[in-house]
């Protein structure tokens, strides 16, 4: 019987870089300033706003502090936008978060584009992404960064290896492929029209699964010995009515063949909140630099 994949632990990496978050924290405080975070909130959607509240109490358990600006969900794209340039000119605050989703009509990339660069700890803003692609990445979007701690994590050497990407979005798909190109590493992205997605990913040493479908990725699409970066978080009905949360990919079936593997939950999940905690402490630390 084959050795089953080696776990990505999430929770593991997801300390170091709490670590990291404090030390620089401890820096910032050195110099006689503090962090602020404001998260910018639209929504009357109960799930949306239990998801600011846990995104403020892992600020504040890092000593981070973060404050909600509330705006109905009947908000304007003007009334967001005021909300974000009033947050850019406040000198005391040292990053913006712009809660997803906004009230219907809203253009989100207008909005992100109004984010001030240097405040922008979720790596949204267009000149931020920018640096990224040219390779001088200042914040990268928080879970694509997770996805290049996840694969440092195995200790493998990534240059010249062959990486395939499922899903092309702005916040996973295409930063993950710039950061890995970087490393030279000879990129596939693969999206809803792609032809033979199986033929892809048979060929990747390296697959990051960001499709956002549950488990369609299955164990017959995993190269032996491949790194497997499990983005996706479905909750799922199974027949028996349990609901349950699974990824991209089938996970007991892939963990056969595949060298490395992230679970989920516990994988990229929380090694994308301590990043972007990290985040927020060092855009204090460069603020005014």
């Amino acid at each position: 019987m084959a050795s089953q994949a080696q776990l990505i632990d999430g929770k593991v990496i997801a300390e170091k870089i709490r670590q990291e978050a404090r030390d620089i924290l401890a820096r910032v405080r050195a110099e006689g300033r503090n962090v602020h975070v404001a998260v910018v909130s639209a929504s009357d959607d109960p799930a949306s706003r239990m998801y600011v509240a846990r995104q403020c109490a892992d600020f504040a358990a890092a000593g981070i502090d973060a404050a909600v600006r509330e705006l109905p969900g009947g908000a304007t794209e003007a009334e967001v936008i005021d909300a974000v340039e009033g947050l850019n000119r406040d000198g005391g605050v040292t990053g913006i978060v712009l809660a997803l989703p906004l009230p219907g009509g809203i253009d989100v990339r207008r909005v992100q584009e109004r984010i001030r660069p240097s405040k922008d700890i979720e790596g949204v803003h267009p000149q931020n992404l920018g640096m990224t692609a040219l390779g001088r990445q200042r914040a990268g979007p928080s879970t694509a960064q997770a996805v290049i701690e996840a694969i440092d994590a195995t200790g493998i050497d990534v240059c010249g290896k062959e990486a395939v990407i499922v899903g092309r979005s702005q916040i996973v798909g295409k930063p993950v492929a710039l950061m890995l190109i970087e490393r030279r590493v000879t990129v596939t992205v693969c999206h809803t029209a792609t032809r033979d997605l199986a033929g892809h990913t048979r060929r990747a040493e390296i697959l990051v699964a960001a499709a956002g479908r549950p488990e369609v990725i299955t164990g017959d699409m995993i190269r032996e010995g491949a790194v497997v970066i499990d983005v996706g978080i479905n909750r799922v009905t199974r027949p028996d009515g349990a609901r349950r949360t699974v990824g991209d990919v089938e996970f007991e079936a892939a963990r056969a063949r595949a060298g490395w593997i992230t679970p989920v939950p516990g994988g990229v999940g929380p090694v994308t909140v301590a990043v972007l905690l990290r985040s927020a402490v060092s855009a204090a630390l460069a603020a005014d630099r």
